[in-house]
């Protein structure tokens, strides 16, 4: 309890009163690349791209779109919006790399081609939630950061696993948003991502972790923040949107390809987590023995209440802040279910030697 406790006060709440820097002037943002990776995304993209040819940015942009072997029709789709919007451009990708995950060549080949320094990434299936969200986030970069961590929910839609879904989203972006407030940034989501070439090149790009399937995102942030800045942009307006998996079977695989990447965490990111998943996994299994065993029954009482306001005024102050609402009276089902997936999934993972992308 006291374990839970720590992480409460210590990491997560001070998220709730978190204010991000913001540049004084538009003529301190920098000129921006947008980074977008494409596998037979044609329909997201004709979503997609009228948001990023809109974005509101005062400076220089580009919009780089990376289609990574389509067969779709991706890249006819790119290059009709070139011929209206010069700051469009596009780098194919026609064969499976042999030595390198296909994401990651897709993104380095992509940075390679970006124009300029500061880069802004996120996947074809998101939408930015505003028209000011590629200036948001470049915001962080004025704040002095070389890397940038941003927000990335799910849409809310009807149905239990969109509730699950949505609050594990929520669970993961409080703790390495609060993990990187306190000076141990350990990952960010692909999904709203921002760093300089630099930092990339600094880092060797992937190269610790090249031919592993996942990690563009948590495994770079994770090596790179060992010498680079880290600043966290939680602004609404610099969130991105995505549209949660409808079925178990397929968000079951998803979250297993992004577990993976768990095993090659340092050990001490590998402890910090895993102390604050086993201490509320042994909350579930001993509160019910003590209150069957009626042992010091009032005095449990008052334990497992407090820990019951502690976390949940946590939690809904956080998800405040981020404008990502949660349903109270749900959050106990939600999180004895994201603990029930999270052992099922990583017992799957540790049982599995390899896990596909597309």
């Amino acid at each position: 309890m006291l374990i839970q406790f720590f992480y409460e006060f210590y990491y997560f709440l001070p998220l709730a009163f978190h204010k991000d820097s913001k540049p004084a002037q538009a003529k301190d943002l920098p000129p921006l690349s947008i980074l977008v990776c494409a596998h037979n995304e044609v329909e997201n993209l004709q979503e997609l791209l009228p948001l990023l040819v809109q974005q509101e940015y005062p400076q220089p942009y580009e919009i780089i779109i990376i289609d990574d072997r389509s067969w779709d029709g991706t890249h006819v789709l790119v290059k009709e919006y070139m011929l209206e919007h010069p700051q469009v451009k596009l780098v194919r990708v026609k064969v499976e790399p042999e030595y390198m995950s296909p994401k990651k060549t897709a993104i380095f080949l992509g940075i390679k081609a970006a124009q300029y320094e500061h880069l802004l990434l996120t996947d074809a299936d998101c939408r930015p939630v505003s028209l000011q969200w590629a200036q948001r986030m470049a915001g962080g970069f004025f704040g002095g950061g070389d890397i940038i961590l941003g927000v990335s929910p799910y849409m809310q839609i009807y149905g239990f696993l969109n509730h699950l879904i949505r609050f594990e989203t929520f669970l993961t972006a409080m703790q390495y948003l609060s993990f990187a407030k306190r000076g141990g940034a350990y990952m960010g989501v692909g999904r709203n991502l921002a760093y300089t070439k630099t930092t990339f090149y600094r880092n060797k790009g992937f190269a610790s972790h090249i031919r592993s399937l996942s990690g563009d995102d948590d495994l770079f942030v994770q090596e790179a923040a060992k010498h680079s800045s880290v600043q966290i942009v939680i602004d609404p307006e610099a969130h991105t949107q995505s549209a949660p998996e409808t079925q178990w079977r397929t968000w079951w695989k998803q979250k297993r390809r992004h577990l993976s990447a768990g095993r090659q965490y340092r050990k001490k990111e590998q402890v910090r987590i895993g102390l604050f998943v086993l201490s509320n996994v042994l909350f579930y299994v001993i509160s019910p023995v003590l209150l069957a065993m009626q042992y010091q029954l009032p005095w449990v009482g008052v334990i497992i209440g407090a820990r019951f306001v502690a976390l949940y005024g946590t939690y809904l102050s956080v998800a405040k802040r981020l404008q990502d609402p949660l349903n109270w009276w749900l959050l106990p089902v939600l999180e004895l279910g994201y603990y029930l997936n999270y052992i099922g999934i990583g017992i799957s993972v540790l049982r599995t030697k390899k896990v596909r992308w597309k």
